[in-house]
């Protein structure tokens, strides 16, 4: 949404320019009547200023900001003291993050002017480029103690608040600012966005709107009415909406993400993977985009594609522990035992108080062969549990001893009583994992089946159940 330094100073630049020629070249209506001619060819020429401006537009739209700035060491005297232009030449020279220089510019302007809005806009771009928050909060307030609506400064002021999710005051300040700049595309944005964050989507589609009726071409505008659309859950427009946006920036992430999403709610699986996979292309050390085509692929039943993203997933967020269940999940289904034994150890370690972790590693261990590694294992976990006569305790319990029989009664008569389904749902798999573990098959499946016939199950256990009896 924001121009870069470099080219704001350009567009600057530009204004600047066009500003100059028009007082150099612009002739009153009786001159325009007196003209004859042979004085055509008598045009009044660009000024000093306007081919100064001239060559720092050339200089930028060649890329070099430091022949830009260079061209200031050696402009004409008699321009040496343009307020106007020195003030660009602060910019170019916060563009290249020569900040002391730059501060030596900005502090010889406001001892000429200390009342300068745009001196003071220029203090605050330095401040920023320092990264020094206590010059920019001192600079705001000299701004804002000269114009309480500035644009630039509210602006400002909403950006911190959105960093910090106080949406509510962010958009107070967008508002402000738009008091002040009705058409400013930055506050457009800044309320638009925080509007849609509070769920004012009437608003939040006015002021999206609004900025493409300045700038038919502004991606993020239509990728935000997009996702306006998406959340009155109308993903065909919304749909259209994001496809505007890659029409113009064919290069960003989070428009492919989008994509993606609309076009999965649209039954629309290959445009969904494609649109996934094209971000992984934009930027393959990020896992969002794995994740999102791992659950797609799983959903599908292509389980050995969803156990490679779910393995990227990890490799790109090792910390991204939502990964780590559908991973041990996935690799449990293709025998791969260690895997999924790390893959829960990991989300165990995330959330110890899910009694399906130990109970689920535990298995792991003895489906992998490890079976010595199983008590050591559980005893740590029975220390730090507290209730004894639990269900959950008696079976981590049985998965420690296996045994013996009066205890594997005592836990069936338990599930027959329990009344929350899920964790009813729980302990029959464990109880049928259990009875597999013995190699009593029949006893098992017969379980596994139950636990398949469940409506609505809202345990991982269940898929594990399901492809058992398939």
């Amino acid at each position: 949404m924001k121009f870069t330094k470099s080219l704001l100073a350009l567009a600057v630049c530009s204004s600047l320019a066009g500003h100059i020629f028009a007082a150099d070249l612009s002739i009153t209506e009786d001159q325009k009547k007196a003209e004859k001619p042979a004085a055509e060819q008598n045009k009044k020429a660009p000024s000093e200023e306007a081919e100064f401006v001239l060559q720092l537009q050339t200089a930028l739209q060649q890329g070099s900001l430091e022949n830009a700035i260079a061209l200031f060491d050696s402009m004409p005297d008699s321009l040496s003291s343009n307020a106007d232009l020195q003030k660009l030449r602060a910019s170019l020279l916060i563009s290249a993050k020569k900040t002391a220089e730059a501060q030596k510019v900005i502090a010889e302007l406001e001892q000429k002017n200390s009342s300068d809005i745009e001196i003071k806009e220029l203090k605050i771009m330095l401040a920023k480029a320092s990264n020094n928050s206590a010059a920019k909060s001192a600079a705001l307030k000299e701004l804002l103690d000269l114009d309480p609506n500035n644009a630039s400064a509210n602006i400002e002021l909403g950006q911190e608040k959105v960093l910090k999710k106080k949406y509510k005051e962010a958009r107070g300040y967008y508002m402000t600012a738009l008091k002040n700049d009705p058409n400013n595309q930055d506050a457009l944005f800044g309320y638009g966005q925080t509007s849609y964050y509070m769920n004012k989507i009437e608003d939040a589609k006015k002021a999206f709107n609004k900025i493409l009726s300045l700038d038919p071409n502004s991606a993020i505008a239509y990728a935000y009415i997009g996702k306006l659309y998406a959340e009155d859950e109308n993903y065909k427009l919304a749909e259209e909406n994001i496809l505007k946006a890659i029409q113009l920036d064919p290069n960003a992430y989070d428009y492919y993400m989008d994509l993606g999403t609309y076009s999965r709610f649209r039954g629309k699986f290959k445009q969904a993977e494609g649109a996934w996979s094209r971000a992984i292309q934009i930027n393959p050390d990020y896992f969002l985009a794995y994740a999102y085509r791992a659950g797609l692929y799983d959903e599908q039943n292509m389980y050995g594609k969803a156990l490679n993203d779910y393995r990227m997933v990890i490799k790109t967020n090792p910390k991204y522990f939502y990964a780590y269940e559908s991973l041990g999940i996935l690799a449990w289904h293709e025998g791969n035992y260690a895997e999924a034994r790390a893959s829960f150890e990991k989300a165990f370690s995330y959330y110890p108080q899910n009694i399906s972790y130990p109970l689920i590693i535990a298995a792991c261990m003895y489906k992998d062969k490890r079976a010595f590694e199983v008590k050591p294992f559980l005893q740590k976990v029975m220390k730090n549990y507290g209730d004894h006569e639990s269900l959950e305790y008696l079976m981590l319990r049985l998965y420690h001893d296996l045994g013996p029989s009066n205890a594997e009664n005592l836990i069936t008569q338990k599930i027959i009583k329990e009344d929350n389904t899920t964790k009813k749902g729980k302990m029959s798999f464990y109880m049928a994992l259990y009875d597999e573990i013995k190699g009593r098959e029949e006893l098992a499946k017969k379980m596994y089946n139950e636990i398949a016939a469940l409506q609505s199950p809202m345990f991982f256990e269940f898929r594990l159940a399901e492809w058992k009896i398939k």
